[in-house]
Order: structure tokens, then C-alpha cells, then sequence
């Protein structure tokens, strides 16, 4: 038979790697069985606490427990005795630390604003190790009603407290659970809120920036026609005027004036005729005016807006607090 004496040389000697990694708290070999169950530190840290169980009776494994109010020693057996102080033990420091836990959800939910993203993820963290807790707790409680129990007389007498304390913890960790759930969807709408209005300022710019641009492209359009009447026009007068230099020069002093006045009749003649014989042309300085029209009223219906109109320093996605 092995000798234990703290949880780790019975944790070695029932074959099992450790107690973190485990939500079952009855383990067993052919030799003896280990009952583990851990209290919890005002901080929530665990302290482990065990019941080695073999033929030579039942031994306690790290540190001592606060004695029960709920059982006489005097007419409960030694074994049980341990048993029922260990548990009671562990719902006192559970009920304790889900209170504590309570009391933060509580301050969370007073507050205006709505509870930083940090806060809430440490409190689920809090509150998922308590839980954890609470059912190595209930797995316990149920293993008592096995073979595992008659190691320990007379504990059927304390299942019904036990069951009803376990009941307990559960609805209180589940309460709180829900609460720190609607903290996150309130967390998670103000979000969504922040980014909808961070979105709409977006779309605000955009249709600046769309305004800028169509204004652009309606000065661009007056500026092509006026660069088209002056090309057509630029058409019938440079070619009279091109000839009547070339013609008025000395080397040209051979061409009989008679000559001269039919080639620039033809030149100023010929290029009226083959501009203006166009039907797109006629078609662009009938709608001239309309579109000058139609340009001064974009013109005026969408302003120019400075570049130096907003500020550098604006952020398009206000911070949360």
C-alpha cells in the first residue's frame, strides 16, 4: 500500500498528471480513491484540498478547512465528519466569490457608459474559473451518490443540503453569466453605433468629394465648348488670313492681282462652306446656350468647397472611452 501525504504524492500515486487540467475530482486505481475539491481565494485563486480514501480509512490532504455548522461530530462518523467540511467549505468560498463577482456586474451595469471591452473579458474570465469550480462541485456531489459514498456514513443525510447548495450556485453563476452577456451586447451595439457614424461621415466626404468632382467636370465641359467655337471659328479665319499673308509677301509679287482675289474669295468661302455644311456643327451651336445655361446652373447649385476646409486633426472614428 502506498503512504501519501500531500495532494501530489497522491495525485502521482493514483496515476493522474495534475488537477488543473481536470474537471473530474474522484479519481481512482485498484488501491484507493482521491477526492479533490479547491477553495477559492477572495482574489479567486484555488487552493486544493483532498480526501485520500483506501482500505485504512480516509486521510485529509492539504490544508484545513473551517469546521461545519451543519453537522454534529458527536454522532456523525470521523470520515464524513471530513467530508461534509470540505464541501461546505468550498460553497462557502464559491457563494463568496460569486458575490464579489455580482458586486462588479453590479457597479458595470450603474453606469452610464457602457463597460470597456478589457473590464468585461476580465470579469468572463473570473467568472468561467468560479464556474469551473461549481461543477467539479456538482460532479462530486453526484459521485457521493455511487459507490464512492460508503466510504463516508450517513452522507446520504447531507445530499439533499449538498444538491440544493450546488442548485444554488448554478443559478447565481448563471445570472451573472447573462448579465456580463448583456454588458457585451451593449458594449457590442455602442460599437456597431460608432462605426454606423463613422460610416455616415465617410459617405458625407464621398458626396463632397463627388461634389468637387462633377463640379469640376461641368467647368471642364464650358471650357471644351468654348475651345470648340474658337477651333471652328479659328478654322474659316486662319485659312483667308494664312493665304492673304503667303500672297502679300514680295516672293508673291508675280501673281496677278486678279488671281489673288479669286484665292482668297475660295479660301474664306471654301472653309465657311465645309465647316458650317456639317450637321453636328449646327447641332453644337444650336445647343450652345443651353449647355452654357446648364453649366452656370451646376455651377452655382454645387459650390466650390476650399481644400483647406477641414480640419487635419479630425478624426472620422471618435474613440471609445
Amino acid at each position: 500500500m502506498v503512504e501519501v501525504t500531500n495532494l501530489p504524492e497522491a495525485l502521482a500515486a493514483i496515476g493522474h498528471p495534475g488537477l488543473s487540467s481536470s474537471r473530474r475530482p474522484v479519481l481512482r486505481n485498484a488501491d484507493a480513491t482521491l477526492l479533490t475539491l479547491a477553495t477559492l481565494e477572495p482574489n479567486g485563486t484555488p487552493v486544493w484540498h483532498g480526501l485520500w480514501v483506501d482500505p485504512r480509512g480516509v486521510r485529509e490532504l492539504g490544508p484545513n478547512v473551517a469546521p461545519s455548522l451543519i453537522v454534529d461530530r458527536g454522532r456523525v462518523a470521523p470520515p464524513t465528519v471530513l467530508l461534509v467540511d470540505l464541501v461546505q467549505a468550498a460553497y462557502r468560498s464559491y457563494i463568496e466569490r460569486l458575490e464579489a463577482l455580482g458586486e462588479r456586474v453590479d457597479a458595470l451595469e450603474g453606469k452610464p457608459d457602457p463597460a470597456p471591452l478589457g473590464e468585461l473579458g476580465a470579469l468572463l474570465h473570473a467568472l468561467a474559473g468560479a464556474r469551473k469550480e461549481v461543477v467539479r462541485l456538482e460532479i462530486l456531489v453526484t459521485e457521493l451518490d455511487s459507490p464512492v459514498g460508503r466510504s463516508f456514513p450517513g452522507v446520504e443525510t447531507f445530499l439533499p443540503e449538498f444538491r440544493g447548495e450546488v442548485v444554488h450556485l448554478s443559478e447565481v453563476g448563471n445570472g451573472l453569466a447573462q448579465g456580463v452577456r448583456d454588458l457585451v451586447a451593449i458594449r457590442n451595439a455602442v460599437e456597431s453605433n460608432r462605426l454606423a457614424a463613422a460610416a455616415n461621415q465617410l459617405g458625407t466626404v464621398s458626396n463632397q468629394i463627388a461634389s468637387l468632382a462633377n463640379t469640376s467636370n461641368l467647368r471642364m465641359l464650358g471650357v471644351a465648348y468654348v475651345a470648340l467655337v474658337l477651333a471652328l471659328v479659328s478654322v474659316v479665319v486662319l485659312v483667308p488670313n494664312t493665304a492673304a499673308t503667303i500672297l502679300g509677301m514680295p516672293s508673291a509679287a508675280w501673281v496677278p492681282g486678279l488671281w489673288v482675289d479669286a484665292i482668297l474669295i475660295v479660301l474664306a468661302v471654301a472653309p465657311m462652306a465645309i465647316v458650317f455644311s456639317r450637321p453636328w456643327v449646327w447641332r453644337t451651336l444650336r445647343g450652345l446656350p443651353s449647355y452654357e445655361r446648364r453649366t452656370a446652373e451646376g455651377l452655382s447649385d454645387l459650390p466650390e468647397v476650399p481644400a483647406s476646409g477641414g480640419s487635419g486633426d479630425a478624426s472620422l472614428l471618435p474613440r471609445s472611452r
